[in-house]
């Protein structure tokens, strides 16, 4: 077991508490970067994706997991970035400019979005940031002079001075890389800062935050240009990597799975977006291997037990109409929170450093050192 003995005021606040985290998140950024000369094409576009929704969920967790604030709007601010860059796009405006541009604007809608939601706390938020991206969603269908409407737009192959980067090639992945890890090293810098620590003072009690002389709603409104600001910009990238967007892709299934990135993840560290990430964008291929082979699956158990009257292909095209019906990804998404908050509220992380905790401590771990703690005073009630 390891022991830090802090010395100085800046050890608090260090990125790298020890040469431990140097050593392992340097043999994780080495076996990154060899990733594209090994591994398949298929494999190597899901990391770009986990990438991709890892920035979205590392943004959704400033607002969500930092400052409490809930969210179910965040495919529409995603939605906002790809559409400003496709639409710049049009006028052969370069790439970082357009970049820029759908961050820009989507921070700024965001913090627009913010205002009006000051109001409003817990379920009331949640209803407000549906509404928004309704609001968005019906937008990109009806404003078919900016957005083609329901048709959709094309994106272009990215040009970097001068030079195509196709969306499946080597140079795509480490941009989406190197941005997911310019967000994360960003967003911890953040949280060291006065305003970070509002955030999460904010988080924990707004009657205290506004105790210490807090501006609650000046920072709530920070907030959401910041998550948002980051969504626009994964927006971007996200529309790079389809080359074709339409309203139909922005829908409250996408801002869903997002809550299931930080919901999965754990909602209290960084290291959650990462990690829900890859759960997220891992489990498609098997809802995709459910749908396709749960029918013929289901039928061979029918016939094998007996199943009355009905032959085999009958009880197969029921099954497949249940496998492909438009609700089971999200009956299945739903399932999926709902264990998770019942049995691992902590999320993947939190099972991790669980399982770190028990080895460290070995014999003398105890089961309750996570166990959620009551509380009694009426002023901590307010959260």
């Amino acid at each position: 077991m390891r022991f830090l003995f802090k010395t100085d005021y800046e050890d608090d606040i260090r990125l790298m508490p020890h040469s431990g985290y140097l050593v392992t998140y340097g043999v994780l950024l080495a076996l990154l970067a060899v990733a594209p000369f090994v591994l398949s094409s298929y494999i190597m576009s899901q990391l770009v994706f986990v990438c991709i929704y890892a920035t979205v969920g590392v943004g959704l967790m400033i607002l969500t997991g930092f400052t409490g604030q809930a969210s179910l709007g965040h495919a529409a601010f995603l939605a906002i970035g790809a559409y400003t860059a496709a639409f710049l796009q049009q006028y052969n405006v370069p790439f970082p400019v357009y970049f820029l541009a759908a961050g820009l604007l989507t921070g700024v809608v965001g913090a627009l979005v913010g205002f009006p939601a000051l109001r409003l706390q817990g379920i009331y938020l949640v209803i407000a940031t549906i509404s928004f991206a309704f609001i968005v969603e019906e937008i990109l269908a009806r404003w078919e002079s900016v957005t083609h409407g329901n048709e959709g737009m094309r994106v272009k192959t990215m040009q970097v001075f001068g030079m195509a980067i196709s969306r499946d090639s080597p140079t795509f992945y480490f941009l989406c890389l190197g941005f997911l890890i310019l967000t994360i090293v960003g967003t911890l810098n953040l949280l060291r800062s006065p305003t970070g620590r509002a955030f999460v003072a904010i988080r924990d009690s707004e009657t205290a935050a506004r105790s210490m002389g807090i501006n609650v709603s000046l920072y709530k409104v920070k907030s959401f240009a910041i998550s948002a600001g980051i969504t626009g910009f994964a927006g971007c990238l996200f529309a790079h990597k389809l080359s074709f967007i339409s309203p139909e892709m922005f829908t409250l299934l996408l801002s869903i799975e997002f809550i299931i990135v930080i919901l999965i993840g754990g909602s209290f560290s960084l290291h959650g977006a990462v990690l829900g990430a890859i759960f997220l964008v891992m489990i498609d291929p098997l809802l995709t291997y459910l749908k396709d082979d749960l029918p013929g699956m289901i039928a061979g158990v029918a016939s094998t037990f007996g199943a009355g009257k009905e032959s085999a292909s009958q009880i197969q095209g029921k099954a497949a109409a249940i496998a492909s019906a438009n609700g089971l990804k999200g009956a299945i998404y739903g399932l999926i929170i709902v264990l998770f908050v019942l049995f691992e509220p902590l999320g993947l992380y939190g099972r991790w450093l669980k399982i770190k905790l028990f080895f460290q401590l070995f014999p003398l771990y105890k089961r309750a050192t996570f166990k959620r703690q009551k509380i009694y005073v009426k002023s901590e009630r307010n959260r």
